[in-house]
C-alpha cells in the first residue's frame, strides 16, 4: 500500500505525527544533496588544478558562493569556467555528476576535445539547457550530441572544427541557438538542424560552407537571427526567406551570392538589420526595402539603377551603406533625420547633394559620398548637422566656395574635400574646428593665403592643401600645430621663406612646386621624426645645411630643381636623396667636418687677415703669433673631431636574457652589442619607432639590436619594471613568423632589444627598394602565408590578443625570400599612448596602412591589423607601394576592382604572366586582400579566417 493510501486510514493524531515526521526528513534529504554536490565541487576543483583558483573550500565552504557558480536553493544550476586557462578535458565527465546542472560555460580556454563520456553522461540530464565551448582549440569533426533533450543553446564558435555537418544535431528537440561561427567547417548548409524546428538563432559565419542557402531554412519559423557571412555560398537568396516573419537580423556578407535583393524582405516587420555586402548581387534595389530596417549594408556589389525615392526617408533607418556599387542618378531629396551614417561612395551618382534636414544637433554622424559625379555647391545646410564627425565629399565635381558654415561642426574630426573643383579662400571659420584631426582640400582651385588662425586647430594631425592656387607666405603660427604629423602644401603659389615647422611632423613635409626663396632652414633638423621632406621645384639657394643629417627618421629627401650650391652632405645609406636640377650643387661628398668645426675654421680667418696686415710692420713677430694661434685652434678642432668620431658606448643599467636557447645565451654579449650601437655605421634599418643595428658577437654570430627611445615619452617612462615584465612574456612566445626578443638592455635613456638577424632586410627593400623584382610568386605567396600565420598567432594569444601598432612592409623582416617575420610586436605592450608627447596618430601606423575607421575611433584593433595586412597583400600582388603618387593602394584597388573583368589588370604583370595557374592563385589571394581592406571593420574577416583563405588559395 502506498504512503498516501496508508495515510488516509490514520487517525488524526497519528496522521499529524506521520506528516510531521515525513517533512522533518526533508532538510536531511536536501542537506545530503547539498553535501554530495559540495564534495563533487571540491573534487572538481582539485581536478582542475588551477593556480590561484577562486574555488577554495577552505576559504569558502559553500560552493554556491564560488566565482562562476550559480545555485537555485541548494542545487547547483550553472557553472562558468570561462577564461580559467584550462587545457585538458579530463574533468568534463565529472561535471555531469551534478544532475541539477542546467548550464555549463567553458569558453575562452585551451580545450582541444569534447570527451564522449561527457556527451553520454551530461546528455542524460533532462534540465541541461546551455553549453558553451566557444573560444577554445577544438579540432576534428563535430561530435554527435546524443540525448540533451532539453538543450536550448549550443556555442562551438571560435575553434578549429573541420569537416561537414551531418546528423550531429538531428536529435535536438529544444535547440533555440546554434553558433558554429569561425571554424573550418565546409560542405553545404544542412536543411535539418533539429527535429522540432525550434531554432531561433543560427550563426555559421566565417567557415568554408559552399553551395546554396537551402529553401528549408524557411521551415524554422521562429528564426530571429541568421548569420552566414564570410563563407563561399553561391546562388541567390531563397524567395522563401520572406516567410520568416520573426526574423530580426539577416547577415549574408562576404560570399559569392548572385541574383537580386528579394523584394519580399520588405514584408518582414521585425527585420531590423540586413547585411549583404561583398557579394555579386545585381539588379536594382527593391523599393520599400527599408520600410522596417534600421541598418542596411549592400556595399561592394554590382547593384545598378536609381536609389528608390523612399529608401532613405524611413524614420526607423539609422545606417545605410551602398558604397562600391554601380548606382546612378541623384540622391533622393527626402532623407530621414534619424540617419546616423550614410555611405554612398564609389558609385556613379550625380546631381546635386541634397540639403539634409539635420535637426539641431541632429543624428547624422558619418556622411561619405566620395568618388561619385556630384555637381553643384556643397550645401550650406550641412553646417546644421552638428553631430557630424566625418565628412567625405572627395573625388566629385563640386564647385563654388567651401561654405564657412562647416566651421560650426564642432564635433568634426575628419573633413575630406579633395579632387573637386572648389574655389575661393579657405574659410576663416575653420579655426573653430577644435576637434578636427584630418583636413584634406587638396587638388582644387583654392586661392588666397593660408589663414594664420589655422593654428587654433590644435587636434589637427594631417593637413593637405596641395594642388591649389594658394598664395602668400606660410603663416609663422603654423609652428603651433603641436599635433601635426603630416603637412602637404605642394603644387601651390606660396612664397617667402620657409618658417619654423611643427616639431611633431612625422609622415611628410611637402613644400614642393611653390615659389619659396632663401636658404634651407637649419631648424628643419629639429624634425627628428620626419620621414619625407620634399622641397623640390622652388627657388631655394645657398648650401644644404650639414645639420640635416641629424634627422634620424628621414627616408626621403627631395631637393631637385632649386638653386642650391655647395656640397651634398653625407646622409645615411637608407636615406634616398634627390638633388638633380641644381647646377651649382656638387654631388661629391663634402669634407667630413662637423658643422661646429666649419664655424671654428671660419673664425680662424679673422686673425689670419690681421696677421697679414700686421706683417707690413712686424712680419716675423706676427708670423710667430699667427702660427701659435693656428696651432691652438687646430688642436681644439682635432680634439673635438676625435671625440665626435669615438662616442662611448651607452652605459648599461640592467640587462637580461629572455631566450632559453643555449646557442643564443652563449653568443649574446651585452658589451659587444653596446659597442655596435655606438657606431652609426652599424645602422641596418629604421622603422617609425625603432632603429636596428647589426651587431657581430665574439662568436661570429650576427644579431639585430633594436633601439627604443625612452626620451620620446611615448614609452612608459619610470615604469622599467612593467617594461621588463612585458618583455619576459614576449620572450616566451614561440612562432617562426614572429620576431620575439631574445634579450634586452636598459640604459639611462634607451632600451635595446636583441633579435635574430634577418639577412634579407625588410619586405619593403625586396619589393620596392634595391632588390626590386627579386620575388617570384612562390616566394610572395609564402611570405603572405607566413605573415598571416604570425598575425593569427598574435591575435589568438592565450591571455589577450597582441596587436600591432604599425604593420607595414617596413617592419616585416625576411630571414630568406620565403621566411617573413613580423616585427615591432612589443610596441603594443610597452607604449603608453596617454603619455605620448604627440598625437595618438603616432601609434596608428604608417600612411597607406592605417585603417579608415582610425580617423574617428583612434583605437588600435584586430580589425585594423587585418586592414594593414590587406595592404601588404596588395603590395605583394601588385608590386606597387602602399602609397603611390599621393594615392593609397587600397583605395586604388577597391576603385579599380568594381569591374570584375578587370581584376587581372590589378596584378603585377611581370608575375601573373608566368602561368595561368599562378594568375589564378593571385586572383584568389586578391579576393582575400579585398576582404581585408573592407572599409567596414565589422565586415573584415578575422585573422584565423584570413589564414585559412590564403591556404585555400593554392
Amino acid at each position: 500500500m502506498s504512503i498516501s493510501n496508508s495515510a488516509m486510514f490514520l487517525s488524526p493524531p497519528f496522521s499529524f505525527f506521520f506528516f510531521f515526521f515525513f517533512f522533518s526528513l526533508c532538510p536531511l534529504v536536501f542537506s545530503q544533496q547539498s553535501s554530495n554536490q559540495t564534495n563533487t565541487m571540491i573534487t572538481l576543483s582539485q581536478l582542475l588544478n588551477i593556480t590561484n583558483s577562486p574555488w577554495n573550500a577552505t576559504i569558502e565552504p559553500d560552493p554556491c558562493k564560488w566565482k562562476g557558480v550559480n545555485c537555485s536553493g541548494s542545487s547547483i544550476t550553472r557553472l562558468s569556467l570561462s577564461g580559467f586557462g584550462l587545457s585538458t578535458s579530463e574533468f568534463l565527465p565529472f561535471v555531469c555528476k551534478i544532475d541539477s546542472l542546467q548550464a555549463l560555460d567553458v569558453s575562452d580556454n585551451q580545450l582541444s576535445s569534447i570527451p564522449n563520456d561527457f556527451i553520454t553522461t551530461c546528455g542524460g540530464i533532462d534540465g541541461f539547457k546551455l553549453l558553451n565551448f566557444s573560444r577554445n582549440r577544438l579540432v576534428g569533426s563535430l561530435s554527435a550530441f546524443h540525448g540533451f533533450v532539453g538543450l536550448e543553446s549550443l556555442d562551438l564558435s571560435y575553434n578549429n572544427l573541420s569537416g561537414e555537418i551531418g546528423l550531429e544535431f538531428d536529435e535536438f528537440v529544444s535547440l533555440k541557438s546554434l553558433n558554429l561561427s569561425r571554424n573550418h567547417l565546409k560542405g553545404s548548409i544542412p536543411p535539418n538542424l533539429g527535429k522540432s524546428k525550434a531554432l531561433e538563432q543560427l550563426e555559421l559565419s566565417v567557415n568554408g560552407f559552399q553551395g546554396v542557402i537551402p529553401d528549408q531554412i524557411a521551415d524554422f519559423r521562429n528564426l530571429t537571427l541568421i548569420d552566414l557571412s564570410v563563407n563561399q555560398l553561391s546562388g541567390s537568396i531563397p524567395d522563401r526567406i520572406g516567410e520568416l516573419s520573426k526574423l530580426e537580423v539577416l547577415i549574408l556578407s562576404a560570399n559569392n551570392l548572385t541574383g537580386g535583393i528579394p523584394a519580399n524582405l520588405s514584408k518582414i516587420v521585425s527585420l531590423s538589420r540586413f547585411a549583404a555586402n561583398q557579394n555579386t548581387f545585381s539588379g536594382q534595389i527593391p523599393g520599400g526595402l527599408t520600410r522596417y530596417l534600421k541598418n542596411l549594408d549592400v556595399s561592394y556589389n554590382n547593384l545598378t539603377g536609381l536609389i528608390p525615392p523612399e529608401l532613405l526617408s524611413q524614420r526607423n533607418l539609422q545606417t545605410v551603406d551602398m558604397s562600391f556599387n554601380l548606382l546612378e542618378g541623384p540622391i533622393p531629396k527626402d532623407i530621414s533625420s534619424s540617419l546616423v551614417r550614410l555611405r554612398l561612395g564609389s558609385n556613379s551618382l550625380s546631381g546635386e547633394i541634397p540639403s539634409l534636414k539635420c535637426a539641431t544637433p541632429g543624428q547624422l554622424t558619418y556622411l561619405e559620398l566620395e568618388n561619385n559625379s556630384f555637381t553643384g555647391m556643397i550645401p550650406q545646410q550641412l553646417g546644421s548637422c552638428q553631430s557630424l564627425t566625418l565628412l567625405n565629399l572627395a573625388q566629385n565635381h563640386l564647385t563654388g566656395s567651401v561654405p564657412g558654415q562647416l566651421g560650426k561642426l564642432s564635433l568634426l574630426q575628419v573633413m575630406k574635400l579633395q579632387l573637386n573643383k572648389l574655389s575661393g579662400e579657405i574659410p576663416s571659420q575653420f579655426a573653430q574646428l577644435q576637434r578636427l584631426s584630418t583636413l584634406n582640400i587638396s587638388w582644387n582651385s583654392l586661392t588666397g593665403p593660408i589663414p594664420s588662425s589655422i593654428s587654433n586647430m590644435q587636434q589637427l594631425t594631417n593637413l593637405n592643401l596641395q594642388g591649389n592656387n594658394l598664395n602668400g607666405s606660410i603663416p609663422n603660427s603654423i609652428r603651433n600645430l603641436d599635433s601635426l604629423i603630416e603637412l602637404q602644401l605642394g603644387e601651390n603659389q606660396l612664397s617667402g621663406t620657409i618658417p619654423m615647422m611643427p616639431i611633431r611632423l612625422q609622415i611628410a613635409l611637402n613644400l614642393s612646386s611653390n615659389l619659396f626663396v632663401g636658404s634651407i632652414p637649419a631648424a628643419l633638423s629639429r624634425l627628428t621624426g620626419l620621414e619625407v621632406l620634399d622641397l623640390s621645384n622652388n627657388k631655394l639657394s645657398g648650401e644644404i645645411p650639414d645639420i640635416l643629417i641629424q634627422m634620424t627618421s628621414l627616408t626621403q629627401l627631395i631637393l631637385s630643381n632649386n638653386q642650391l650650391s655647395g656640397y651634398v652632405p653625407k646622409f645615411n645609406s637608407h636615406v634616398s636623396v634627390n638633388t638633380s636640377g641644381n647646377p651649382n650643387l656638387r654631388n661629391e661628398t663634402a669634407p667630413n667636418i662637423s658643422p661646429g668645426s666649419a664655424n671654428r675654421k671660419k673664425s680662424v680667418a679673422v686673425p689670419v687677415v690681421i696677421a697679414l696686415a700686421a706683417a707690413l710692420f712686424t712680419l716675423g713677430v706676427v708670423t710667430v703669433v699667427a702660427l701659435s694661434i693656428s696651432r691652438r685652434f687646430y688642436r681644439v678642432n682635432d680634439e673635438q673631431l676625435q671625440l665626435g668620431g669615438d662616442l662611448p658606448p651607452p652605459q648599461v643599467i640592467h640587462g637580461n636574457l629572455l631566450t632559453a636557447n643555449a646557442i643564443h645565451r652563449s653568443s649574446i654579449c651585452f658589451t659587444k652589442a653596446m659597442e655596435a650601437v655606438a657606431d652609426p655605421l652599424n645602422i641596418a634599418l629604421k622603422t617609425r619607432f625603432s632603429t636596428y643595428y647589426k651587431a657581430i658577437m665574439p662568436s661570429g654570430a650576427s644579431y639585430f639590436i633594436k633601439k627604443l627611445n625612452w626620451s620620446d615619452k611615448i614609452y612608459q617612462l619610470g615604469s622599467h619594471d612593467k617594461f621588463e615584465q612585458e618583455l619576459e612574456v614576449l620572450g616566451k612566445l614561440h612562432n617562426s613568423n614572429v620576431m620575439t626578443p631574445l634579450a634586452y638592455v636598459l640604459t639611462t635613456d634607451s632600451a635595446y632589444l636583441f633579435y635574430e638577424y634577418a639577412p634579407k632586410g625588410t619586405l619593403f627593400d625586396v619589393l620596392h627598394g634595391s632588390l626590386e623584382n627579386a620575388l617570384d610568386w612562390p616566394s610572395r605567396y609564402s611570405i603572405a602565408v607566413g605573415i598571416a600565420q604570425g598575425l593569427a598567432f598574435l591575435h589568438g594569444y592565450t591571455s589577450s590578443p597582441i596587436l600591432l601598432l604599425d604593420l607595414s612592409c617596413k617592419n616585416i623582416l625576411l630571414k630568406s625570400t620565403k621566411e617573413p617575420q613580423v616585427g615591432d610586436i612589443e610596441l603594443c605592450k610597452v607604449i603608453d599612448p596617454s603619455k605620448s608627447t604627440g598625437s595618438l596618430s603616432t601609434v596608428a601606423g604608417s600612411v597607406g596602412y592605417i585603417p579608415p575607421e582610425y580617423a574617428y575611433t583612434m583605437r588600435v584593433t584586430m580589425a585594423g591589423n587585418v586592414y594593414s595586412l590587406g595592404v601588404v597583400l596588395l603590395e605583394l600582388l601588385t608590386g606597387k607601394p602602399a602609397v603611390s603618387e599621393g594615392t593609397e593602394l587600397a583605395k586604388w584597388v577597391l576603385r579599380y576592382s568594381a569591374q570584375r573583368d578587370k581584376w587581372d589588370h590589378i596584378l603585377d604583370y611581370s608575375v601573373s604572366r608566368t602561368s595561368l595557374t599562378i594568375k589564378s592563385q593571385m586572383l584568389a589571394v586578391l579576393k582575400v586582400a579585398m576582404a581585408c581592406v573592407n572599409v567596414s571593420p565589422e565586415s573584415r574577416p578575422k585573422m584565423k579566417s584570413v589564414l585559412r583563405m590564403l591556404l585555400n588559395a593554392r
